[in-house]
């Protein structure tokens, strides 16, 4: 007797075929989370180490530009600002704008401000000492013509070095050079210079407000006191520098500012 062959129906097993479906998900999700792990990673070295890196060099050739275009014979390889005046309670000036002191050291007419330059020009140096710290100070308040190249900007109105009132300025306390980044280590008697083509003008820091609402405009005003914290600042006009900055670190939610007072200005 001949049996008749039959084809049997392929066995189709459900389970495998979900568990390798799943496996290609999972796999695919994994390289996506890699891809962009490693995008965000490369973002990150390029905001915390490159910008940095050219901002600081560029800040670095601009200062040097300054010196040379100004004469300066000094060596300027050192990254730490001169301090022209040891005793700089010396020639104090007092809030109400009158200055004191012994003869020689500051007088209402030699008090004479630096000439108002250019916008985004850098026409100064700011030094702090303390901080190891030399960087071209520039007209105005852009992020792209100004901060982002490492620089310190000048607020547009307000004084300029020596002039009476409030020579105020911003900087970036992260990336881009970060000038600003440890000015909350300033203390009260530490200095300020700043150097223009005709003058060095040294300040001496006097307060420290560490946290303000990033709209509290009353701290650079000419008379600098803020409008958000009762008692932060001055009540009395004078020669005044006001340095500000985003807080905390890696934020721009609050401002950190240091205020100081005019205490010597040195004809170059």
């Amino acid at each position: 007797m001949q049996h008749t062959r039959t084809d049997r129906p392929a066995v189709v097993i459900q389970g495998r075929t979900r568990r390798s479906t799943a496996r290609r998900v999972l796999w695919n999700g994994a390289e996506v989370a890699v891809t962009l792990g490693l995008v965000v990673l490369l973002l990150v070295v390029h905001q915390l180490w490159w910008t940095n890196r050219q901002a600081r060099a560029g800040a670095d050739r601009q200062v040097q530009t300054l010196e040379q275009q100004w004469g300066d014979d000094r060596t300027s390889g050192s990254s730490e600002a001169p301090d022209p005046d040891p005793d700089p309670v010396a020639g104090a000036v007092e809030p109400s704008g009158t200055p004191t002191g012994t003869p020689g050291d500051v007088t209402r007419e030699d008090t004479k401000p630096a000439p108002r330059p250019n916008w985004d020009q850098a026409y100064a140096i700011l030094g702090i000492p303390r901080l190891g710290l030399r960087a071209p100070v520039a007209e105005g308040i852009s992020k792209a013509n100004v901060l982002n190249h490492g620089y310190v900007g000048h607020y547009p109105g307000t004084a300029q070095p020596g002039g009476g009132g409030n020579f105020a300025l911003a900087g970036h306390r992260n990336t881009h050079g970060e000038p600003f980044r440890y000015i909350n280590r300033l203390r009260p008697g530490d200095t300020l210079t700043v150097r223009t083509k005709t003058a060095t003008y040294t300040y001496v820091v006097d307060k420290t407000l560490a946290q303000t609402s990033a709209g509290d405009g009353g701290v650079i005003n000419s008379v600098p006191q803020s409008r958000v914290v009762p008692g932060a600042g001055y009540e009395n006009p004078g020669y005044y520098i006001t340095l500000t900055t985003c807080t905390p670190e890696f934020t721009s939610k609050y401002r950190l500012v240091v205020w100081g007072k005019l205490s010597k200005m040195s004809p170059r």
